[in-house]
């Protein structure tokens, strides 16, 4: 471990790009064996998964937002080691974290599909949504693990992966309890009071935009043309953690939409009612609002931009997908008593052997469960099915790994809802219609739904593991049991939740996602259509990025992400850049660097952890923000000066000694 008076810190070369010849050593060394796997840690792991699994499906459905869980189980697993008063106990945390941070991924891939079954109002039963989201987080692992040298290794320094940096300076610091504990531990006080101030009380605005002054709200009625912003804590952390080049890249996507594509889309065709999908829309695009001409229209130029983005990694990384598939042929075709040099501890996955018969097994299972388990009417129907299920999870799976890597944010969403056009298309064709056919699509999208969103935090996991120095063999091994728990926890969370609320009528649940997913399939299967020409024009976009070696995919997620949520993190890189260039001295700048990197994750975790707390209090009733305050100019007003104050905490901390 590479220590600085009593603190564990990372190692110096942690975050940045390697010089030819030099290795990167972790904090636990792989050449010693590590207390990983205990009943501690895995109890407390179970335990994580089935608390935060429960909470963010309430949370999700009830109040439409699904918070990641790997930074507030980080808090948990370091407070219990150290009111148990545990020593050595940083392999074990990881451990927890891992198998606990199944809780989000799985929540997402089953709560954005398949409520919308509920919504349609047809049938399906409790185990049907239970191996729906199983077997899809099965496959997510599974197909994740040959590319994890590619993305955690040989891909180091080059991606920023924000929320893994902010997890793992939770870990580290809380193991050290040193001044970098201090840091963390001020930062998350202060970026946690920041979000709970906003989030519990309204004390001012979340988000500030140009419609607060009366020629913003009129530019915004005439011209469609709006620019916002969210000052919460969290995502300011997280631009500085992504840094000033992907940051901006991200906002330039945000911004073409915003500021070119919804405007030229009202200028052209501002008096015209266009339903490109036949879901009954009668409003013309000039009497919409810029959200509802992004939401409605221009985000899924954002999806065609991804999916071609992914399309093009897809391509790009095919030496990657050889090399795994030439080192699963070596392994079945090695001679017995053949070995090869024994690989250190942290470069130790799951044979190729255990994956590929994974794989078989799984993809088995989910032709079982379409063609018996009342998916689809017949065995055809299921083989198609299962070809949807394995080439777009398969393939996918990079993009997603590549997403959260980048901006820490998983378009799962989208991905899926290009899924479900095209099982969609598909299943129509094959010939389901009707409600068969959208339980059909719905079961299908949920299984792709899951894998890419364990997929995507996997990798998460993963990364923390590389950084600290765990044995990826295990961790794999048992994130199949928090992927199993998970499942088992939240469709039995999303039955009660429909007996007790429902998703329609009076007083239901929100599930936003599930309903958007519902608008999406329903005229698929009564004769209606995809939005190709916005897809073509996010795909066109995609290729002329790639064109001028511009990062594509990270340019389409600022196309799909809300703008309010990108301008953020071009101002959070924008600190970094600020804090890491002052000083002429570079030992001074890196010094800067790193512990902008604590606060920042501290404002990340802070923000994370009074999140949950602030919407279990709104899930449990106690309504504490004044509306009419919030309607008040006054309360943006506020908002940018606390926002002010709280970037230049950020700098002044950043140069203490």
């Amino acid at each position: 471990m590479e220590e600085k008076g009593n603190n564990i810190q990372l190692p110096e070369n942690a975050q940045r790009e390697l010089k030819p010849g030099e290795v990167y050593r972790p904090l636990l060394d792989p050449e010693k064996n590590y207390t990983e796997v205990t009943p501690y840690s895995v109890a407390i792991g179970v335990l994580m998964v089935i608390l935060f699994s429960a909470a963010a499906a309430y949370l999700g459905l009830k109040v439409g937002q699904v918070f990641e869980a790997a930074i507030p189980i980080a808090i948990i697993a370091v407070g219990l080691t150290s009111a148990l008063k545990k020593n050595h106990s940083l392999a074990q945390n990881v451990i927890i974290q891992s198998i606990g941070g199944c809780s989000g991924a799985v929540v997402a891939g089953a709560i954005f599909t398949l409520p919308a079954i509920y919504i349609l109002g047809v049938e399906v039963n409790y185990w049907q949504m239970v191996l729906s989201s199983l077997l899809g987080g099965v496959l997510g692992i599974l197909f994740l693990i040959p590319f994890r040298k590619y993305f955690v290794k040989e891909m180091h320094g080059k991606y920023p992966f924000p929320e893994a940096t902010a997890t793992t300076q939770v870990l580290v610091s809380g193991e050290s309890g040193g001044s970098s504990a201090k840091t963390l531990v001020a930062a998350g006080l202060i970026g946690g009071l920041y979000d709970f101030l906003v989030a519990t009380f309204g004390t001012w605005a979340e988000t500030i935009s140009t419609t607060v002054m009366h020629w913003g709200q009129v530019v915004a009625d005439k011209a469609k043309v709006v620019l916002k912003m969210n000052t919460g804590a969290a995502v300011l952390g997280l631009g500085y953690i992504i840094g000033l080049k992907y940051a901006f890249i991200i906002t330039c996507g945000s911004l073409l939409v915003w500021l070119v594509i919804i405007p030229l889309m009202n200028l052209i065709w501002g008096g015209s009612v266009i339903d490109l999908m036949h879901t009954g829309i009668a409003t013309t695009i000039g009497e919409m609002s810029p959200d509802e001409i992004f939401k409605t229209y221009a985000r899924h130029i954002g999806i065609g931009g991804i999916a071609t983005a992914g399309i093009i990694g897809i391509v790009k990384s095919f030496g990657v997908i050889r090399s795994a598939a030439s080192l699963a042929v070596k392994e079945f075709t090695r001679k017995p008593g053949t070995q090869d040099e024994k690989a250190l501890r942290t470069d130790q996955d799951l044979s190729m052997k255990t994956i590929v018969f994974g794989v078989v097994i799984a993809l088995l299972c989910v032709f079982a469960f379409f063609a018996f388990g009342g998916v689809v009417n017949n065995v055809w129907q299921a083989l198609v099915g299962l070809l949807i299920v394995a080439l777009i999870a398969f393939l996918f799976t990079t993009v997603a790994a590549n997403a959260i890597a980048i901006v820490g944010s998983n378009p799962v969403s989208g991905m899926t809802l290009m899924t479900l056009i095209i099982a969609s298309l598909i299943l129509v064709a094959v010939g389901l219609k009707g409600n068969a056919g959208m339980v059909a699509a719905l079961v299908i999208g949920g299984v792709v739904c899951t894998a890419l969103s364990v997929a995507g935090s996997f990798i998460t996991d993963l990364k923390i593991g590389y950084w600290i120095g765990s044995t990826p063999k295990k961790q794999e091994g048992w994130k199949f049991l928090g992927v199993a728990v998970s499942a088992v926890t939240v469709c039995a969370v999303m039955l009660v939740l429909n007996k007790t609320y429902g998703f329609t009528g009076e007083n239901a649940l929100v599930a936003p996602q599930a309903n958007a997913m519902a608008a999406v399939i329903q005229p698929m299967f009564s004769g209606g259509g995809a939005p190709w020409l916005l897809y073509g024009i996010g795909a066109v976009i995609a290729l002329v990025l790639n064109f001028f070696k511009v990062p594509a995919l990270a340019f389409a997620l600022g196309m799909f992400i809300p703008l309010e949520l990108n301008v953020p993190l071009l101002v959070g890189g924008a600190v970094n850049w600020f804090v890491t260039s002052r000083s002429k001295d570079k030992a001074v700048n890196d010094a800067r660097g790193e512990r902008g990197t604590l606060i920042a994750s501290g404002f990340i975790a802070g923000g994370a952890l009074m999140g949950v707390v602030s919407a279990l209090l709104r899930f449990g009733g106690f309504n504490l923000i004044s509306e009419s305050w919030l309607a008040n100019p006054l309360s943006e007003v506020c908002s940018l000066v606390a926002y002010l104050l709280l970037i230049c905490y950020f700098i002044y901390a950043t140069k203490k000694k």
